[in-house]
């Protein structure tokens, strides 16, 4: 496993209770780095903050990131804690219903729409006014190679991610005069809670798409989110990075 250098860097991981943002967190952890690790599931939080075990590295915030107010509470509070907000990691999202966009839920596509798009925004402006400051900082968002193609019975998400990638764009070209990287990475489905959680028919439709054969490990999202979260990567902005095992088509 590559040590990446975020020795004395403090990074917000959201949904950082498990699956990718765990493994994030875990390797900013073993590199030298502190984690803010923001999560609606207070029960998991708690337990996953006890199994780290660093309480001079670890925070654990109960955090709704579709609540603006909230998020620029917990921001405080990271700040208070650490110092400083290096890295910005936003991973949190929910997939939603498996339906055809005519019989989807409108309730399930607004809650999709609010937590994985609207969330991020507002992490993103409550986070990047303190590294304009610093003219410093990291962020990386989790889309999804459904943003780039689509799935079918996956309107929310696909839509959702799709959103994330211009999101992504549209900030990194605005930060670009600062030291500041904003990037996205397209997984496929990932070894996840949430991903694993879908329909199994579904699952197998988007498996078979894979030309590598197999789902994502958590640690190789890791690695490639990692790195662009260090200060090396200090040339590329408003960009997007497959780890699709081959399925992306651009």
């Amino acid at each position: 496993m590559n040590r990446y250098d975020f020795e004395k860097r403090s990074a917000i991981i959201t949904g950082g209770a498990q699956g990718i943002g765990l493994a994030v967190a875990k390797r900013i952890l073993a590199s030298g780095g502190a984690v803010s690790l923001w999560d609606r599931d207070r029960a998991l939080l708690d337990r996953t903050i006890e199994a780290l075990n660093d309480i001079d590295h670890v925070q654990g915030l109960s955090v709704d990131i579709a609540d603006l107010a909230a998020v620029e509470k917990a921001t405080a509070a990271t700040l208070a804690q650490f110092g400083r907000i290096d890295v910005l990691i936003n991973n949190a999202a929910i997939v939603g219903p498996n339906a055809a966009t005519w019989e989807y839920p409108p309730e399930a596509f607004r809650d999709v729409v609010t937590i994985g798009l609207i969330g991020t925004f507002h992490c993103c402006r409550a986070v990047v006014p303190h590294m304009i400051a610093a003219n410093y900082g990291r962020i990386v968002n989790l889309s999804s190679v459904a943003g780039k193609e689509g799935n079918p019975k996956a309107p929310a998400y696909s839509a959702t991610k799709a959103a994330v990638i211009a999101l992504t764009k549209s900030l990194g070209k605005e930060l670009a005069g600062y030291d500041i990287a904003v990037n996205c990475v397209t997984p496929a489905v990932a070894k996840t809670t949430m991903a694993l959680s879908q329909a199994p028919d579904f699952l197998a439709m988007i498996l078979s798409k894979i030309p590598r054969g197999r789902m994502l490990e958590l640690d190789e999202a890791a690695s490639m989110i990692c790195w662009l979260a260090t200060q090396e990567n200090s040339f590329t902005t408003a960009s997007t990075f497959d780890l699709s095992g081959g399925r992306a088509t651009y």
